[in-house]
């Protein structure tokens, strides 16, 4: 596994290394020893979620307080914007995002620490994003930041407007979120 540092160092980019020949192709998407070695970082992840969303949904930015969670985000199948960003208020980053493609025929994923909002947009007709989570999905301390905060100033690669849950259309701006210390 190739370990590739972000402009935010500690959101992180996983190149798993992909055996291929002519019956098809293995990799290993994950391995705790591995991870460890190569980023300095303990991960244990509790929770595998994955989601199929079509062309232009934006799902995010989301994050949890009092169990906030890392993730580790992979595309399965088609193309996906993927964004971090980070609401660690004693980071040098704070406020500050990092975007990446994810596409499902590379295998890259992104690390996603814990303090970061997490979203992603569908570059593809359909898109398979399955992501594993250090801490268990709860509903009562989930809370988004707007997608397109201007404090943020994330440039997704769309034109005209996002299809969005009402809760991610209910997000809020940097000033106005929970953030971590």
């Amino acid at each position: 596994m190739k370990v590739v540092r972000t402009a935010i160092p500690d959101v992180v980019l996983l190149e798993p290394r992909v055996l291929a020949d002519e019956r098809g192709w293995f990799l290993e998407s994950w391995n705790a020893r591995t991870f460890r070695a190569a980023t300095g970082l303990d991960a244990a992840f509790v929770q595998d979620n994955q989601s199929r969303s079509r062309r232009g949904v934006l799902r995010g930015l989301h994050y949890q307080v009092l169990q906030p969670q890392g993730k580790l985000v992979r595309v399965v199948r088609g193309r996906v914007f993927d964004v971090a960003v980070d609401l660690r208020r004693s980071a040098r980053t704070f406020g500050r995002w990092v975007g990446v493609e994810l596409d499902g025929d590379d295998h890259r994923q992104m690390f996603v620490p814990a303090g970061f909002a997490h979203g992603f947009l569908v570059l593809s007709d359909e898109a398979d994003v399955l992501y594993k989570t250090t801490d268990y999905y709860a509903p009562e301390h989930e809370r988004c930041l707007i997608w397109n905060d201007p404090d943020v100033g994330i440039d997704w690669p769309l034109a005209g407007e996002p299809l969005l849950a009402a809760k991610d259309r209910a997000g809020l701006r940097l000033n106005q979120v929970d953030t971590f210390a």
